[in-house]
């Protein structure tokens, strides 16, 4: 049976872990990015501007991280987004749309009872390496 690489994947383009975490994880062909928040990268701390703004930051750190481990956005298969408060669901669409402009890949979004240093927003992604021919049904 062929061994399956199983890649850690980390990046000075992105806050670092918080906990016992890895920034992404590359099984195969399929990258397993962890919960990406709104933060700068030099202090750690969320950006100033509520939802709209560290969904701004967050989707901008999960492109570095998607190209860090061999990805891209436009290969997303699966977003996941928590939400502090679901009354930012319009603001953090609209961020959303500007990153992921076609081609949307599924998703699943709610509203959790507290996010990590208190939060308005966390994302995570599901993406695939190499050549991807999209294909629609």
């Amino acid at each position: 049976m062929a061994s399956i690489v199983r890649k850690i994947i980390h990046t000075q383009k992105c806050p670092k872990a918080l906990a016992p975490y890895n920034q992404a994880v590359v099984a195969d062909r399929t990258v397993y990015c962890s919960g990406v928040l709104g933060m700068e990268l030099d202090t750690l701390k969320l950006v100033d501007g509520g939802a709209a703004a560290q969904t701004c930051k967050a989707l901008e750190h999960l492109t570095n991280l998607l190209q860090v481990s061999g990805s891209s956005i436009e290969n997303v298969v699966k977003t996941t987004i928590l939400l502090a408060d679901m009354n930012d669901y319009g603001t953090v669409n609209d961020e959303y749309k500007r990153v992921f402009t076609s081609n949307f890949p599924a998703r699943t979004c709610f509203a959790v009872n507290k996010l990590p240093l208190g939060a308005a927003v966390e994302i995570e992604a599901i993406a695939l390496t190499g050549d991807v021919m999209q294909v629609s049904a």
